[in-house]
């Protein structure tokens, strides 16, 4: 689901150009050199604590380390989804600033000068500076079934699992709760306190707004809804199947657009590709777009077959996260805002 260069389609590189979606331009490396070194300004239960640290990721390994790990390196957004759990990072790769040096969506609440950053783009992983970091851990998820770390380099992969032992976290083939549920007792198991209030808080109005989709979903089921993403040459509509949101959504009753499977193959499954002149292939009510930086956002959209949908005229689009923040908080209000849109849709397909 995620960003890559466009000009190497292997399975891997599918998914970096855009993954459920979106073959979108490549975010560019900035301000990585000035990244200042340290966790976020929150304190963390994991760096007190001592005594042997286990881990059973999703690749079926074990993690085992004499304490908790303390110098944690992470995906963007696993580092973004600790970081609600109280949960410092020291390092990140993967988009984490836009071009304007802003913090990118994937990063979430983290203050991204705080943080080193060891790669904002596809491809890019400084080894010398995550070495200098003394990690004890690095963190990623995975969007295959051979557990390929999201982000982490081909060419140098093997130097990087040298320097410190990996955990995986499977975003692939199944549904929200389920990598919701492992992040939540990765971070238990790093020290976070799993009773704070607005941890909580946070899962139960997961579980409230898990409701009101599933009601919204059921009193409006002829509402089509059509996951897309947009580059300058191409428009994306993705399948539910792989993508854990989508699939999520699909399971809590929300009638998705679904290309066939045969349409899907140039997109390793997860997508079918349309040039603008056929952005009308598919009739929905409601469009979902990616929301990644990587990609072009619907205000900046200038072909007129897409002006010309009935769900834009409508003004039936609204955002969507392919690779939420896996924090309770964070999906939140993806379920809260597909529900308000089916909530107050039309049917104009």
């Amino acid at each position: 689901m995620p960003n890559a260069r466009a000009t190497h389609l292997s399975r891997r590189g599918i998914l970096a150009a855009g993954g459920a979606l979106g073959l979108g331009a490549v975010l560019a490396a900035c301000g990585d050199d000035d990244a200042k070194s340290g966790g976020s300004a929150k304190e963390t239960a994991a760096a007190a604590k001592s005594g042997p640290w286990t881990f059973k990721d999703d690749r079926g390994t074990t993690v085992k380390l004499d304490k908790i790990p303390a110098n944690i390196v992470a995906f963007t957004g696993v580092g973004a989804a600790l970081y609600d759990y109280g949960i410092s990072v020291k390092g990140v790769f993967g988009p984490t600033k836009t071009t304007d040096g802003k913090a990118d969506v994937q990063a979430g609440d983290m203050d991204v000068s705080k943080v080193t950053v060891l790669g904002n783009v596809w491809d890019e992983f400084n080894v010398e500076k995550y070495a200098a970091l003394a990690p004890d851990v690095l963190i990623s998820t995975m969007f295959d079934d051979a557990g390929t770390l999201w982000y982490v380099p081909e060419t140098s992969k093997d130097k990087i699992a040298k320097l410190a032992p990996s955990v995986g976290v499977s975003v692939y083939d199944r549904q929200l709760d389920q990598p919701l549920q492992r992040m939540w007792e990765l971070a238990e198991s790093l020290g976070a306190d799993m009773k704070a209030a607005a941890v909580t808080d946070a899962k139960k109005r997961f579980e409230t707004a898990a409701a009101r989709l599933r009601a919204a979903a059921r009193a409006k089921p002829e509402i089509k809804v059509m996951a897309g993403s947009a580059s300058q040459e191409l428009f994306y509509v993705s399948g539910t199947n792989l993508s854990i949101d989508l699939e999520y959504f699909k399971a809590l009753g929300v009638n998705f657009v679904e290309p066939p499977e045969s349409a899907k193959k140039e997109g390793g499954g997860w997508y079918e590709s349309l040039s603008w002149e056929n952005v009308d292939k598919y009739q929905a009510d409601i469009i979902m777009m990616d929301d990644r930086s990587s990609t072009i956002q619907p205000a900046d959209i200038t072909e007129a077959t897409w002006k010309k949908l009935p769900a834009v005229k409508a003004g039936q689009v609204i955002a969507r996260s392919p690779e939420p923040i896996l924090s309770y908080a964070k999906c939140v209000p993806l379920l809260d805002n597909l529900a308000e849109a089916l909530e107050k849709a039309k049917k104009v397909s």
